[in-house]
């Protein structure tokens, strides 16, 4: 089984402020050997490293990681898009075979930034170096998200988080139409992961996560839907076993081969580990 959604950090109050007071469980380090016991418990064999900090060094410190540890099968590192050189830096990059693809937290960005032509034009060039492309956004920005991947019908997406839904609220009905709209292109598939976040840290119940299990297993489909943690933001809620048993409950539903899918195939081909 893969784990598609993992962080790692040497934990910077500067460079790491969205990680507020509130947040005291993950105001520390966090590294690979703080997965293994939990990993060889729920028979967990490799994650994917997806960047936490918006710059090259992210990269190098990922990759360094990698060489000592066996866990991490691929990265989704950060690349300046909007670079006029990209495409040295992607052909850079192209030498540590490990980085699979690239995301820009784009959920801390406007509409502007995200449907910017030479944003889009950037996301373009991903495709010559066979890169993915990881899209992290909030509910109410898949309208833009929507229109942004319109422009690109070629290069393999995958929605990080589901899209954030207002998992607290309850309120899904604009979040569900957008999915319906956004996994009709077949080029995206969606990640079971980070829902926790979104909810009631404390109070949230099973249902909460099932309604929107229900949205995203009908529109992605078991063949475009792959099981991430989002660790360690999701320990703000509950301790990793919990995440990956509600996950491993609703999935019960699912043929074997489906479950391989979600847990495990999906993963080795999008990402190509």
């Amino acid at each position: 089984m893969i784990d598609t959604h993992v962080h790692f950090w040497n934990f910077d109050p500067v460079r790491d402020n969205w990680i507020n007071d509130d947040m005291q469980i993950i105001r520390k380090d966090f590294s690979p050997e703080n997965l293994l016991d939990v990993y060889s418990d729920l028979n967990i064999t490799g994650c994917v490293a997806v960047q936490a900090s918006q710059s090259e060094e992210e990269n190098h410190f990922l990759l360094k990681l990698a060489e000592e540890s066996e866990i991490i099968k691929g990265i989704v590192g950060w690349v300046d898009l909007l670079d006029p050189n990209l495409d040295e830096r992607l052909s850079f990059w192209q030498n540590h075979q490990i980085i699979k693809g690239w995301r820009h937290i784009l959920q801390a960005e406007n509409r502007d930034f995200i449907l910017n032509p030479a944003f889009i034009a950037g996301v373009k060039q991903l495709k010559k170096y066979n890169y993915t492309y990881d899209l992290l956004c909030y509910h109410n920005q898949l309208e833009n998200i929507i229109q942004m991947v319109d422009q690109i019908p070629d290069q393999p997406f995958v929605l990080d988080h589901c899209g954030k839904p207002d998992v607290k609220s309850g309120d899904l009905k604009a979040w569900t139409a957008n999915i319906k709209t956004l996994a009709a292109n077949p080029n995206v598939l969606c990640k079971v992961s980070g829902l926790l976040t979104e909810a009631d840290w404390q109070n949230w119940t099973e249902q909460d996560l099932f309604n929107c299990f229900d949205v995203i297993f009908e529109q992605f489909s078991p063949e475009r839907v792959m099981y991430g943690s989002d660790w360690p933001v999701m320990l703000l809620s509950r301790p990793y076993q919990d995440w990956f048993n509600v996950v491993n409950k609703y999935t019960e539903r699912f043929t074997v081969a489906e479950r391989r899918m979600i847990f495990s195939d999906n993963a080795k081909q999008f990402y190509k580990l």
